[in-house]
């Protein structure tokens, strides 16, 4: 049977194997998904040896997505930009990267949220690796205006001019924002540590998408923020699921349906 694992540590907590267990047995693919925990200094080898016994495939989690891309023979585009990736494809021996958390929260938004993106303004705040990953994607949506900030206003600077010539993005301060945006999208940490981006309230309006990519059992302290300022709230879990769906088409050339994946987790966390 195909192989397949999620490779990152700790991922004792990772849902990726329920996740994919729940796609294979609704598209009728056969195949065998775990975790496999590699040690902080041996993911190159930890791949290496799942790759001899026949796996098929990989998806990486933190802290290993940037070894990821440095592993593989050939990249997607979107992983190139981002400079890190989350799904390996092995093929005769060789390794292809790829990078779908970018897609999995442009269809977690446009699809499940219902939120469109094309001609909105989109404020991204962060510059880490979590916001490159989602750059390309974001701007193949048409945005009308996409801008990143981030504490240190330098990377958010140089993350925007890298990615200039494939849509209109720019950076700016903090304290510079102005005025309402169509969508925000928390892709921090600040949320794992109950904090909060610097953000003035002026970027909120009743018609904003307020998007955290972390989740949890209960709504982060972004999402309670956006809510106090008028603003819809989404956390990640969709991101979550969404991502592994492009995985999954990745390596069996079948798109999953999602939605009762999402329901599930969604009463698991609710507990």
């Amino acid at each position: 049977m195909d192989a397949y694992v999620v490779i990152g540590n700790p991922i004792a907590h990772s849902k990726s194997p329920e996740i994919h267990a729940q796609f294979a047995a609704q598209t009728g693919q056969q195949l065998e998904y775990d975790r496999l925990l590699a040690p902080l200094h041996g993911f190159r080898a930890a791949v290496q040896v799942f790759m001899r016994k026949g796996g098929c495939g990989a998806n990486v989690t933190v802290p290993f997505k940037l070894e990821a891309h440095d592993l593989a023979d050939t990249l997607s585009e979107r992983a190139r930009l981002a400079g890190a990736v989350n799904t390996l494809r092995f093929e005769q021996g060789r390794i292809h990267g790829d990078n779908t958390d970018g897609a999995g929260l442009v269809t977690d938004i446009t699809v499940n949220a219902g939120h469109a993106l094309a001609g909105r303004r989109v404020l991204l705040l962060g510059a880490g690796g979590a916001s490159r990953g989602a750059l390309l994607p974001l701007l193949e949506q048409c945005p009308a205006a996409l801008v990143i900030v981030n504490r240190t206003a330098a990377r958010a600077a140089e993350l925007a001019a890298q990615f200039a010539a494939h849509g209109p993005v720019s950076s700016a301060a903090y304290a510079d924002l102005d005025g309402p945006f169509d969508v925000i999208i928390n892709a921090t940490s600040a949320s794992l540590n109950a904090d909060l981006p610097p953000l003035p309230p002026s970027v909120f309006g009743s018609h904003t998408l307020a998007y955290d990519m972390m989740y949890g059992r209960t709504p982060t302290v972004f999402m309670h923020h956006a809510h106090q300022h008028g603003a819809m709230a989404r956390d990640g879990l969709g991101m979550l699921v969404e991502q592994a769906a492009e995985a999954f088409y990745l390596w069996r050339g079948v798109r999953p349906a999602t939605a009762d994946v999402f329901a599930s987790l969604r009463r698991q966390l609710a507990g």
